[in-house]
């Protein structure tokens, strides 16, 4: 009998909002451990709560085949975003109401992660070697999660030959998606400076707003491309406008703005910094880049066949494969190895009421032996 539903409901009890650290790894390691694997734990960060740099927890676990055979990897995230008000019952209570378990991180993701757990008890350890990748920050910076789970592994020889994440991909029922690939992420901060003055004297002060306006004008215009065969076009978006300006009589001194790019594989985060920060010194600006990812694109082939072959086994669908969505941590681990991400249905990830039919944590915990197994075996 499948303890899927049991692993999930152990997890969502373990309060985890990011950065995650002790409990939920605690709960992870006691399932990991009596399975084979060797469980390895270490927490990167010193800053302090609610930095950029506060502490996280990662966790990396292998069970060891055959020397030579293959090594298959399971990747994914135990932290969570906050919970916000107005939950049915208590969002780690880990509640089953009818046929779904309510929690936060029932889907995203700590169901998937359950399911990993299930799943490799019926792949036989002669079979190849298999870990999990861990991390409790990806809902936040992502600065020391799954980037340093990366380096410990270069350091300590550990290479998979292929990676499985399990973001819930799927959008009307599960199987539908799986990801091949994302798009890329830039956000460009954007000043511009004046002289704050009297605004019955303008001639003796120099507004910033006109110039900013004009700039977010010409970025807003922009057609960056068409969209490739895998990827949607490129997109750019104001998301904020600042000026903090509290007097109905002043002049402003500065006029501030952000934007972000998300951005397929016909270019790169540089190169977009370099184009949006020529235009803001066109308009007196200046542009300061956070790049948090490049896209990736992992071609169909043996992987995603393998994958779809296991969804179509036990669902009877064909998931479609996709680029669309936003970042997750397979943005780094495409580094390592080749990377696709399938997981459960993403209706509720990030809401009130997050829920996961439990019927499809014990398919999904099905359909990720079928991968793994079949991954082990491959050429």
């Amino acid at each position: 009998m499948s303890n899927a539903i049991e692993y999930a409901e152990k997890l969502i009890a373990a309060p985890s909002v990011t950065p995650a650290t002790g409990l939920v790894f605690d709960v992870m390691e006691a399932m990991l451990a009596p399975l084979g694997f060797e469980v390895h734990r270490f927490i990167r960060g010193e800053g302090d709560t609610g930095s950029d740099e506060a502490p996280v927890e990662n966790l990396f676990a292998i069970r060891p085949g055959p020397d030579g055979s293959k090594h298959f990897a399971f990747a994914g995230h135990l932290d969570v975003v906050p919970p916000g008000e107005g939950w049915s019952s208590a969002p780690f209570a880990a509640e089953k109401r009818g046929d779904l378990l309510y929690g936060r991180g029932a889907v995203d993701m700590k169901g998937s992660i359950a399911a990993m757990v299930e799943a490799v008890k019926h792949v036989p350890q002669d079979a190849g070697t298999i870990s999990f990748i861990i991390t409790g920050d990806e809902e936040g910076p992502a600065l020391h999660g799954t980037r340093a789970l990366i380096d410990w592994m270069r350091d300590k020889g550990h290479q998979p030959d292929l990676c499985l994440v399990g973001e819930p991909t799927s959008v009307n029922q599960l199987g539908d998606m799986m990801k091949i690939g994302r798009r890329g992420s830039v956000n460009i901060w954007l000043t511009v400076e004046g002289t704050q003055g009297h605004v019955a004297y303008p001639h003796l002060a120099d507004n910033p707003i006109p110039k900013l306006v004009a700039m977010l004008a010409e970025l807003d215009a922009l057609v960056l491309d068409t969209g490739t065969d895998w990827f949607q076009p490129s997109n750019l978006e104001i998301t904020e406008i600042e000026v903090g300006n509290r007097a109905h009589n002043v002049i402003p001194g500065k006029a501030k703005a952000r934007i972000s790019i998300r951005f397929n594989d016909l270019h790169s985060g540089a190169s977009l910094s370099e184009r949006v920060g020529a235009i803001a010194e066109k308009h007196g600006g200046s542009a300061l880049p956070i790049i948090s990812g490049e896209p990736f694109l992992t071609p169909p082939g043996a992987f995603s066949q393998i994958i779809a072959d296991a969804v179509k086994a036990e669902t009877g669908i064909t998931p479609e494969p996709s680029t669309t969505g936003g970042t997750s941590d397979a943005r780094f681990l495409r580094a390592v190895c080749p990377v696709i991400e399938f997981g459960l249905c993403n209706a509720t990830m990030h809401k009130t009421d997050e829920a996961v039919a439990m019927a499809d944590l014990d398919t999904l915990s099905r359909i990720y032996t079928r991968v793994a197994t079949a991954a082990l075996q491959l050429d």
